[in-house]
């Protein structure tokens, strides 16, 4: 396959971005901290996390800081390294050195072209055509892709990644919807940002290109809105996800280096699975971020359920679930601090947490702490472990803001409404 041309103007955004840095002392000081950030981007576990809480406390109190001169600044790290621009639509790929946690270094396709998504049709599996989602992503070179209108997009069967790209659907308002969706599988460095991803369906059974000079053969999908399989370095941040199939994220085989972040997720029943299966141990060095999210209406489950890895669940809001919101099983360490839970009306649905397949003479020894949660209508959360701050090293990535305060740093969640020539 060929790639055939298709509007560029990476040479124009270099130049208006260095004009605008200089001219603006906020956006020169994050310019600056942009040029700390590791150049060596790593598929390992992230192995100082002490290093990467001291980078995302200054990033805090940056953001703090910003607030007594800036009105958009929401005190959301992520958040006011972006949104306070103006012209964030010519300096769109800056977004990328905004991530905070554990797929922090998710740079996506920051470092190449800006693809045009203009046909929101016609999607062939095995000889996608140029203009659509599917050409994009499975390119080989890096890609930031961006789309010319609003639109929804009925894939045919997965989408499958190809590295080193970001689905960047600001300005637009852009549905994946109504067939299989996103598939991250064993490719590294993607964002996925700004989608309204919802009501995903099995695909498989079928041939499927996954990049320029590779088709194969495809067994049938789960129906995830996003599945991670295998994939590192990854950040799913500010899309709205509801009613797929299987799991709205679902993280499994190895992957590892990921933050789900300012997503809004309704109307769904096992919301994410973060490790395959009890007896799949590759997940053991599993590192997985979930901050400032929204977790509303019409949810069950699994807000995650965890195995094996370390996970860090930091200034999420809870006001929806059925059965449980945290879950685990096979030993998995949880650090849940800042967060806001509001437990259900049932009766017997209060408690957070749920130790599944193990009895409790097993799952009390498992780390899972609650540090400055805010539990509310009679929610409570079930410790366990030693509670020693030395076991939550590993799954510690980025310092927790008071949990009074969530409701403003959420207010944002899910795919935001960003217009050209405004704040978004």
């Amino acid at each position: 396959m060929s790639l055939t041309p298709f509007p560029l103007f990476s040479q124009f955004l270099s130049s208006q971005r260095r004009q605008q840095t200089m001219a603006n002392p906020s956006l020169c000081l994050l310019f600056l901290l942009s040029l700390l950030t590791p150049a060596l981007i790593s598929s390992s576990p992230v192995q100082d996390p002490e290093l990467v809480v001291q980078e995302v406390h200054r990033a805090i109190n940056a953001s703090r800081r910003k607030l007594g001169y800036l009105s958009c600044g929401t005190g959301n790290p992520i958040d006011d390294c972006w949104r306070c621009d103006p012209n964030w639509e010519k300096n769109r790929q800056r977004l990328a050195d905004c991530a905070i946690g554990f797929g922090k270094n998710a740079i996506g396709g920051r470092d190449g072209k800006i693809y045009v998504v203009t046909d929101s049709g016609n999607d062939d599996p095995v000889n996608p055509r140029p203009g659509t989602l599917r050409h994009a992503v499975i390119q080989e070179e890096p890609l930031w892709i961006i789309f010319a209108r609003d639109m929804t997009i009925q894939l045919k069967e997965e989408l499958i990644m190809n590295s080193f790209k970001t689905i960047d659907g600001r300005g637009a308002s852009v549905h994946i919807a109504g067939g299989p969706c996103i598939t991250i599988q064993y490719v590294t460095n993607i964002i996925i940002h700004g989608l309204h991803i919802h009501d995903c369906k099995q695909g498989g059974n079928a041939m499927v290109r996954d990049s320029p000079k590779h088709f194969g053969w495809r067994t049938v999908s789960d129906g995830d809105g996003v599945s991670i399989f295998g994939g590192t370095h990854v950040w799913v941040d500010h899309n709205s996800l509801s009613n797929c199939n299987d799991g709205l994220v679902d993280a499994i085989h190895g992957s590892s280096a990921i933050t789900i972040s300012n997503n809004y997720m309704t109307h769904h029943d096992k919301v994410m699975l973060l490790g395959h299966s009890d007896s799949y141990t590759q997940d053991k060095n599993m590192q997985v971020t979930i901050a400032f999210n929204h977790f509303g209406e019409g949810l069950v489950q699994r807000m995650p359920r965890c195995r094996h890895g370390y996970f860090h669940v930091v200034n999420n809001d809870y006001t929806h679930w059925e059965m449980y919101a945290i879950g685990g099983s096979a030993n998995p360490t949880i650090n849940s601090q800042g967060n806001r839970f509001v437990a259900p009306d049932i009766r017997f649905s209060k408690e957070v947490t749920k130790h599944e397949d193990a009895p409790e003479s097993e799952w009390k020894h498992w780390n899972w702490r609650s540090e400055g949660d805010l539990l509310m209508n009679g929610a409570f959360f079930t410790a366990s472990g030693a509670g020693a701050s030395s076991s939550y090293a590993r799954a510690s990535s980025l310092g927790a803001r008071p949990s009074s305060l969530v409701g403003t740093i959420t207010v944002g969640a899910g795919a935001l409404g960003c217009r050209k020539g405004a704040r978004c």
